[in-house]
């Protein structure tokens, strides 16, 4: 009996479990509410099972077998209700499933009403199937609820039953143990004591299967408000009762063998426990965590996450990229908690933070130093400063000292830190609300978990501004670079005259010569520094040039190096859309390097061809020429250079830059020392193109 007892217990103390945490934990349909109902009555059977093994009676009996019954029709009406999609689209052999419920119900009065009529009149002769109808009825019970239990589980597709498979591993369990139970003694004219006995405890290893799928499965749940308080107050409660109960026990414990100091060490040790019990109770600190636990794991969260986040990716992208996100953060992280409005302050190069935006406050020129204490609790703590709780609970911030601009700031109530990748990134001051509000553990963790969010923002807009100076930086550097290397080239003409002066000073044609070459690179010299002012390759800048005038000014100015170009043109009045000077600079760029990598009595040649729609210029030397590594790999690359420190490396990146910007192409062919060959090909102006296919056709 002790055995039985044991098990039905565990049973029944499983299944009211089962039903608190349904009761307390989840929120669905009406399935829910079946769901419920079946596992209160599973835990009332088990109970009526304990009371008829403790003393058995025409009551006790009567009643277990009610409940029995009445455990059975409710895990029906439960499978039935899931079954339920499946019997309004399913064939006619399938829909009978509908009247089960009925005649369950039927069969299980008749066979009741015959169980109570052979217990209170045995004398009746009418009556002695009465008990074998009770054993063919529960195995009826068994049957049909294997039956149920195979049709939904043969019906449920493959990605479903993930979820609702330990629900059918079992209730299915629990009607194959009642086939056997009731089967054997259908056999052998009676129930064996040991398997009823075992019934409690099979029950009972149920219950875990069921938790699982109803966990899986939250639509089965029931909608139910028990007030925290309610629960904060019962949790004490209980502690407080169980902590009492074990410290009796080791009391009673310390007296039963302490011996002649038995009483006396009783009385100390519980009088600790009691004073060990008080402190505890008023712990505020002790009080705030069980709060927090009881909140997160036993009652629904206070925000729709899923709304509330969206609202803030919303108001975090709606709008303009720029400084504005920085109002927009303010404004998101604010309307979490009804604020006002609020402040931004945000970390700069120097490490400080200075404030940056406002919304809805007034802005405050106050900048907060790296080594402040505010700073060093946001980066040690990363908690957010309730102003009203430090206040009144300083102990909870571990003494920390805000500075004096807090309380300039009016109506300010909440200080958020803002963390990106671990590091403290910027702080929010938050107006109190127009209604008072208290903000608990959840209003923490979203205003947490949306100032981080806001965080990748302002990271992301901080790395733009960066990266907008540095390309602006970069394009001035770039600039200065092309022009600076101009410059080199005018300095290497200018040079070159000087040298020439002493010998031919007395030369009237090259006095001539020098006065046009320098007052040339004057020119030339302005208009640069002009671009640099101003920009490279502006619009205003092109014109129609005369190819064959740009070349011959090119060879004209490097015809003082060795070796000479040699110049071909094939037609002289060819024309292209360019500048005049930054053309003639490249041509003559790709001259001089053409000399510089042949030997003197090497040659350099210049030539043009015009061919339908585009020309082609080509510079040819027989000098060291390069090898195709470094032609992939260097050569059109800013900043490479074989020169050493002779060669800045920009010279034809931008002599490629130059004609991809007329629409042309660049390219190379050269062969380690054999030579090298450049060919630049330009569309040319459109009316040449079509008085050269006149000539073509004539």
């Amino acid at each position: 009996m002790s055995v039985g007892i044991i098990g039905y217990s565990l049973a029944a103390l499983f299944f009211f479990l089962f039903s608190a945490l349904l009761l307390t934990s989840w929120r669905g349909r009406i399935e829910g509410i079946v769901l419920l109902s079946a596992v209160t009555v599973t835990a009332f059977w088990g109970l009526s099972a304990v009371f008829l093994l403790l003393q058995e009676t025409a009551l006790t009996v009567g009643v277990y077998f009610t409940l029995e019954v009445a455990r059975n029709i409710a895990w029906f009406v439960f499978l039935l209700r899931l079954l339920q999609p499946l019997l309004q689209s399913a064939n006619g052999d399938v829909r009978i499933l509908r009247f089960l419920p009925a005649i369950v119900l039927g069969v299980s009065i008749v066979l009741f009403g015959l169980g109570l009529l052979a217990s209170n009149y045995p004398n009746l002769v009418v009556l002695p199937m009465a008990a074998s109808l009770q054993l063919f009825g529960h195995l009826g019970f068994a049957i049909t609820g294997l039956t149920l239990v195979e049709q939904l589980f043969r019906n449920t597709r493959l990605e479903q039953r993930w979820a609702v498979k330990y629900l059918y591993f079992g209730i299915g369990a629990l009607f194959v143990f009642d086939f056997f139970l009731y089967a054997d003694a259908l056999l052998f004219k009676q129930i064996d004591s040991d398997l009823w006995q075992a019934r409690g405890f099979i029950n009972a290893l149920v219950v875990p299967m069921l938790v699982v799928a109803a966990a899986r499965n939250p639509s089965w749940s029931v909608k139910i408000f028990i007030s925290r308080k309610a629960v904060f107050h019962t949790t004490g409660l209980l502690g407080a009762g169980v902590y009492l109960l074990i410290m009796s026990a080791v009391g009673y414990y310390i007296r039963f063998y302490g011996g002649s100091w038995g009483k006396a060490a009783q009385v100390i040790f519980l009088f600790m426990a009691i004073a060990t019990l008080t402190a505890i109770l008023f712990s505020s600190h002790l009080r705030s965590r069980v709060k927090v636990f009881l909140s997160k794991h036993f009652f629904r969260y206070k925000y729709d996450y899923r709304e509330e986040w969206l609202r803030i990716i919303h108001t975090l992208s709606d709008g303009e990229p720029g400084p504005r996100i920085r109002e927009r953060v303010i404004k998101a992280v604010a309307d979490l908690v009804d604020s006002g409005g609020g402040i931004l302050w945000l970390r700069d190069d120097s490490g400080n933070y200075p404030c940056v935006s406002h919304w809805q406050a007034p802005l405050c020129q106050f900048t907060v130093m790296s080594e402040s204490s505010l700073v060093d609790f946001f980066i040690a703590k990363d908690w957010i400063i309730d102003l009203e709780e430090l206040k009144s609970s300083p102990a909870l911030y571990e003494g920390l000292k805000l500075p004096d601009w807090v309380r300039d700031v009016k109506d300010a109530w909440l200080l958020v830190p803002i963390r990106h990748h671990g590091d403290l990134l910027g702080f929010l001051v938050l107006i109190r609300p127009r209604s008072p509000r208290q903000i608990n553990w959840e209003d923490r963790d979203l205003l947490k978990t949306a100032s981080q969010q806001a965080a990748s923002y302002l990271a992301l807009m901080q790395a733009s501004e960066a990266l907008a100076r540095a390309n602006q930086f970069e394009a001035f550097n770039r600039l200065s670079a092309f022009v600076v290397h101009d410059l080199k080239n005018l300095v290497a003409q200018l040079e070159l005259v000087v040298t020439n002066a002493a010998r031919h000073k007395n030369n009237p044609e090259f006095m001539e010569d020098a006065i046009r070459t320098v007052d040339n690179a004057a020119n030339k010299m302005s208009r640069l520094l002009a671009q640099l002012r101003k920009g490279r390759f502006e619009k205003s800048n092109a014109q129609v040039v005369l190819v064959a005038e740009a070349l011959q000014e090119a060879a004209r100015e490097h015809a003082g190096f060795l070796p000479r170009p040699e110049l071909a043109i094939s037609d002289e009045e060819v024309r292209v859309v360019a500048d005049k000077d930054r053309f003639a600079a490249v041509i003559g760029h790709l001259i001089k390097n053409a000399q510089e990598a042949t030997p003197d009595d090497g040659y350099v040649r210049l030539a043009m061809c015009a061919m339908p729609g585009q020309i082609e210029i080509t510079i040819e030397d027989n000098g060291s020429g390069m090898d195709d590594t470094f032609i992939r790999d260097h050569l059109f690359q800013p900043f490479e250079t074989t020169k050493g420190n002779a060669g800045m490396g920009v010279g034809v990146y931008e002599s490629r830059e130059f004609v991809r910007a007329l629409g042309g192409q660049i390219a190379v062919t050269s062969r380690i020392g054999k030579g090298t060959k450049f060919s630049v090909t330009l569309p040319i102006r459109i009316e040449e193109e079509e008085d050269m296919q006149m000539e073509i056709s004539h």
